[in-house]
């Protein structure tokens, strides 16, 4: 089934109902179900007429807006796949990333077409596209009155919808194929996850949870910011959107969060209306829950643990953490993530990260698998798990199979509890191994984020000696930190004025980056 026919139905079923809501200058556009949908039927014909049709790739490079989803829509209508990459990743990353997946053509705004002048990647696509006027690119006209059906292709479940790539930070980009059958399994557990309701309005800070809306028939209201930097967006126009629209929900990186926060202490404003809470996209810290029920008062707080490749994986309440668990994260115990989700499965194998897993048994991946309270690898599988790469990129080094069934490997390391819920310890790769024993990473910046005056953390070792760094308010933190966790050894706090942290979230540490900081 192709997932533009999900779409479809649900535009008809809420015809008139807001879909989408931008701000431009602090005036609010509402785009309908239906308007929506007849702008999609009209690019769809728009991008036929250009030659471009099923099987096809269309690279999109484009803010998050009205023009960007009636267009993917579109893609999707006509069989074609969308491909997303990170322009900011710079020119290097671009030209490996169209290397792996040369598209046919290219939708992209007036900032983004200058960067055809110089990446000659971009300059051979074969078809430019632009929603405004530009030189030597086709227009795409958004008309939102016109014909509300379209012949859509016929997919097959395998069939690709979506292409996305990997920062390569660590080596060669891995670009991520989403399937028409997996954007549908996905679909299917966010709108379970995040209690979708036709009707709510929800504030929608990641574009993947844009579709889940629009075939949950839940009204997507684009934050007035620069979603590029999360960590970094001016918070009051986003505010001022959260007071004047009837918005209940939201899902965001806590970096985001964060920065509401800080809005809402310079203005003494608390959001009373907001009902639920969802934090993800990057670790979840106690702080981070705390911070946001200071501003989202009678909101239901949830963090969730996810990836690219599997979206969720698990998630707790701030409710349901307990005095024992705080006290627990405190003292070094991980981070406390929740429950693996009931559509996927969950667990944690004997850690042999950066070797490849050859297929098994079910009988031996059993005796691969770990008990409660012992440290390794998180593996998932599941309908809503990436089963591949394009091309196979990666695939050895992330997947394995069990009785012929794709698992995946996350990267990351942790433990089950007695009462199997899922606690991280931080990335295999950024796990300290010395004469000291093994460190495990979140063990210590869990503990050391919960110091008083520490806004973030990260622990690693350079020439055998174990370094925190820290964001701090003064030396008093400093001292602090280093006591939290004494098992950690610590040999040296260094005080920075800022962490390194990842481009998309603002909120996963860098290490490689730090490294070269500290080392330096």
């Amino acid at each position: 089934m192709n997932i533009a026919e999900v779409l479809r139905t649900r535009a008809e079923e809420r015809g008139d109902a807001p879909a989408l809501i931008e701000t431009h200058h602090g005036k609010d556009r509402i785009i309908t179900f239906r308007e929506l949908q007849a702008a999609a039927c009209g690019i769809g014909e728009q991008l036929r007429q250009w030659g471009i049709d099923s099987g096809d790739s269309v690279l999109i490079l484009h803010p998050a807006s009205a023009e960007l989803y009636a267009f993917l829509i579109a893609v999707f209508q006509i069989g074609a796949t969308g491909m997303f990459l990170d322009p900011s990743a710079g020119r290097d990353h671009v030209e490996r990333c169209l290397r792996i997946h040369s598209p046919k053509a290219f939708f992209g705004s007036r900032k983004a077409q200058v960067l055809r002048l110089w990446i000659p990647a971009l300059r051979r696509v074969e078809i430019s596209l632009c929603s405004r006027p530009f030189p030597g690119a086709c227009r795409c006209t958004l008309q939102t009155k016109g014909p509300e059906r379209f012949r859509i292709a016929t997919r097959e479940a395998s069939d690709a919808a979506l292409i996305t790539f990997t920062s390569g930070s660590t080596g060669e980009p891995k670009a991520a194929l989403r399937t028409h059958g997996f954007l549908l399994a996905q679909h299917r557990v966010l709108q379970t996850s995040l209690q979708h309701r036709p009707g709510v309005y929800d504030l929608t800070t990641l574009p993947v949870f844009v579709l889940g809306n629009l075939a949950s028939g839940v009204a997507s209201v684009l934050p007035d910011a620069d979603m590029r930097r999360p960590g970094h967006i001016q918070p009051y126009k986003v505010l001022k959107q959260l007071q004047r629209l009837p918005i209940e929900t939201m899902a965001a990186s806590p970096a985001f969060v964060s920065r509401l926060v800080e809005g809402c202490r310079g203005s003494h404003i608390r959001l009373d209306c907001m009902q639920r809470v969802y934090m993800g996209g990057a670790p979840v810290f106690p702080e981070d829950l705390r911070l946001a029920r200071e501003i989202f008062p009678n909101a239901e707080i949830t963090a969730v643990y996810g990836s690219t490749e599997a979206e969720p994986m698990a998630e707790i309440a701030l409710s349901a953490i307990g005095e024992r668990d705080f006290t627990a994260m405190q003292q070094g115990r991980g981070l406390l993530a929740g429950r693996p989700v009931p559509s996927l499965s969950l667990r944690v194998i004997r850690n042999q990260w950066g070797t490849p897993i050859e297929p098994m048994s079910a009988g031996v991946f059993g005796d691969l698998c770990l008990g409660a309270g012992a440290v390794g690898e998180i593996v998932v599988s599941g309908e809503h798990v990436l089963s591949s790469y394009l091309n196979g990129t990666g695939v050895a080094e992330t997947k394995f199979r069990v009785a012929g069934m794709v698992w995946h490997r996350t990267g990351d390391l942790g433990r089950m509890d007695e009462k199997g819920r899922l606690w991280l310890l931080g990335r295999a790769s950024a796990a300290i191994l010395d004469e000291r024993g093994v460190l495990y990473p979140f063990a210590v910046e869990c503990a050391a984020r919960q110091v008083a005056g520490v806004r973030r953390a990260a622990i690693l070792a350079i020439e055998g000696r174990r370094i925190l760094a820290i964001e701090a308010d003064g030396a008093a933190a400093m001292d602090a930190a280093r006591q939290a966790f004494p098992r950690a050894q610590i040999d040296e706090v260094r005080r920075l004025h800022s962490i390194p942290m990842d481009k998309r979230h603002n909120a996963k540490v860098e290490y490689a980056t730090l490294r070269k900081m500290l080392a330096g």
